[in-house]
């Protein structure tokens, strides 16, 4: 009691310069995350970009990502902060023994957490406003909006990371406080450096982590409902991420006891202290290294999709869109196609424009699912068909052919048939001979499949064929309908489309047709908005889930290598040579590092499928490009 008013703040800031070595990474990684968690609140509350056109739905993501950011945030601040009590027992074990009381160590603790958050919090917020405006208008750029100038600092985020990260700091001393206040100062003091029994092989975690993993890898090969993909995605991704916890603490120690027990392998200089070493290490290792693992998947999985959508975008359009202007109507007329075929040719010689290539095609579609009802509910169904009836005669000028068909047979584009088969949909009594099997034409790309079955059927007689499929399917609930389709590419810029779109509702307008018009520039800009968002999240994330893994394996690295030295210094003092002791270090930390990425790759190899299902959702279907970027991430 006797103690000065300024001896513990002064005492702490001792502690902090002394122990800079395992405080310094800590306080640099809280300034990180606190940087990025403002920079993501400062945009995600920004008046302007909810503003923007297209700015609803980067919104939307970005208060995701804050989500997301938080919860991490919370976790890796206490995991850290383990590693840092553990390495200072000792120290605070050697002040307990000179006559501080617990509640003493509790002021300086108390001081220490203060010192480091508020640090921490000044400095990470005031990077964050310095590097928010730069964050912005990289965002910005990539999804090519307009860059407003003018710098903001965005109140909303002071306060909730302030709010957030003070919660962390004052969770992170309670748990230190518990912990030193239930030790015995012995316990301190030897706090590390206790003796260690060989671990126990623990049979049931490693079943579990057998049946989770499995089991999240089952889910991962098999959902094939497009509409529960997302779900089954978190559900798989958290049996897979307990896996990843039981198969690295049970798992590897039930490894390593049988390589022991292989006397042949067992018994050689190498392999002995490897194999010794590492069980030893595991016991501690196992949640680090499944840490270690499952960040990187994520980042894996972030970044390679998020680049693939990002850099798919103009096959997607072509897909989506294949002109650049294009006019669809719904009605049963089949004079329609020829009026609108004349109001393109208007719109374009009053825009003044020659065009480069023309589309037109009429077709009706029907949408069957397992059960056979055909209504708006399909997609929730597990399988479902998608029928998609064309004339003979577009379908000879979209593949510049000249086919004929006898009353009877059909020519079907897309899934499993072969000429000479029998096409029929049983519900509405359809069938016909297969004339002609296709794989794909140029309206139906072998690998935008989104549907589990979508077919193009080629009919001759196409209004016989409509009128006979909509009286048996008005039992099925509701009725097809026909559309009809023209579109023209112009070459040119934004402005002329607009022009050409236009005319072409004035031309429209004036032979009393109605359509909808759409223009690829317009969708072009809402598949960036969308998918600059995520890459820019996939990016930050990524880059903040890599800072951590760098902490995590910095930390592992300087707590172990003070034991291991003691270790190595023993295994030296019973006659092993230098040569041998650096060739243990050197296995013991290729496996260390190696193992949570190879395990990764795994993940990523059985999260493949069901990631690309999910980009097919958002209409990217080219697996190739995936691969790919999955491949650089990976290296």
């Amino acid at each position: 009691s006797g103690l000065k008013i300024n001896f513990f703040p002064q005492l702490a800031l001792l502690n902090l310069r002394k122990n800079s070595r395992v405080y310094l990474p800590y306080i640099l990684a809280s300034i990180g995350t606190i940087m990025m968690f403002y920079i993501l609140c400062s945009m995600a509350f920004n008046d302007g970009l909810g503003s923007m056109y297209g700015g609803g739905q980067m919104t939307i993501i970005l208060r995701l990502g804050i989500i997301v950011v938080g919860l991490f945030a919370v976790i890796f601040l206490l995991y850290t902060n383990s590693f840092l009590i553990k390495r200072r027992k000792k120290e605070i074990g050697l002040y307990n023994i000179l006559g501080l009381g617990k509640r003493h160590l509790g002021k300086m603790m108390f001081f220490e957490t203060l010192y480091v958050a508020l640090f921490s919090i000044v400095i990470g917020l005031f990077l964050g406003m310095l590097l928010s405006k730069l964050m912005l208008a990289l965002l910005l750029k990539m999804v090519s909006f307009p860059v407003p100038l003018g710098f903001s600092v965005s109140l909303n985020g002071i306060l909730l990371t302030s709010i957030l990260f003070g919660a962390i700091y004052l969770l992170a001393l309670i748990s230190n406080l518990v912990q030193v206040g239930r030790a015995k100062p012995v316990e301190l003091m030897s706090g590390s450096q206790y003796g260690e029994r060989e671990p126990k092989t623990k049979w049931l975690l490693a079943l579990i982590g057998v049946f989770t993993l499995g089991g999240g890898y089952y889910i991962a090969q098999t959902v094939e409902a497009l509409v529960k993909v997302i779900g089954m995605f978190f559900v798989a991704a958290i049996l897979v991420i307990i896996g990843t916890y039981c198969l690295f603490t049970a798992g590897s120690i039930a490894v390593l006891k049988v390589m022991k027990k292989s006397k042949s392998f067992y018994y050689r200089t190498k392999n002995f202290t490897s194999v010794s070493g590492m069980l030893y290490r595991m016991k501690k290792n196992a949640v680090g290294l499944a840490n270690i693992c499952i960040l990187s998947t994520m980042v894996l999985v972030m970044i390679s999709s998020t680049v693939s959508l990002y850099i798919g975008i103009d096959d997607t359009l072509e897909t989506v869109h294949p002109r650049e202007v294009m006019a669809i109507r719904y009605g049963e007329n089949s004079s329609d196609i020829e009026g609108m075929n004349r109001a393109m040719d208007t719109a374009l010689s009053r825009a003044g424009v020659e065009e480069r290539g023309r589309l037109s095609y009429r077709y009706f579609d029907l949408i069957l699912t397992d059960e056979g009802v055909k209504d708006q509910r399909y997609y929730q169904a597990e399988k479902y068909y998608v029928y998609y009836f064309l004339p003979l005669s577009d379908f000879n000028v979209l593949e510049g052919e000249s086919l004929s068909l006898r009353e009877g047979e059909v020519i079907v584009c897309g899934g499993g048939y072969g000429a000479g088969d029998t096409f029929e949909i049983p519900d509405i009594g359809f069938s016909a001979k297969v004339r002609d099997a296709r794989p794909s034409f140029s309206l139906h790309h072998r690998e935008d499949d989104l549907a589990d079955m979508s077919l193009h059927i080629v009919v001759s007689d196409f209004e016989k064929a409509f009128a006979d499929i909509q009286a048996a399917s008005s039992t099925l609930g509701s009725k097809p309908y026909i559309s009809s389709i023209v579109g023209a590419d112009i070459g040119r810029d934004k402005e002329t489309e607009q022009l050409v779109a236009y005319e072409l509702r004035a031309a429209l307008d004036e032979i009393g047709l109605s359509a909808n018009i759409t223009l690829r520039s317009s969708e072009r800009f809402e598949f960036v908005t969308l998918y600059g968002g995520l890459l820019f999240l996939g990016i930050f994330l990524g880059t903040l889930f890599s800072m951590a893994t760098a902490m995590i394996i910095y930390y592992k690295q300087v707590s172990e290598g003070f034991e291991d030295k003691e270790r190595f210094t023993i295994m030296q003092k019973v006659g092993m040579g230098l040569g041998e002791v650096k060739e243990t270090i050197r296995r013991q930390i290729l496996i260390v590092f190696f193992l949570p990425l190879a395990a990764s790759v795994v993940h990523i190899a059985f999260a493949f499928k069901i990631i690309t299902r999910m980009l097919n959702l958002l209409l990217i279907s080219n697996v190739r490009l995936f691969a790919l970027c999955t491949a650089a991430t990976v290296l």
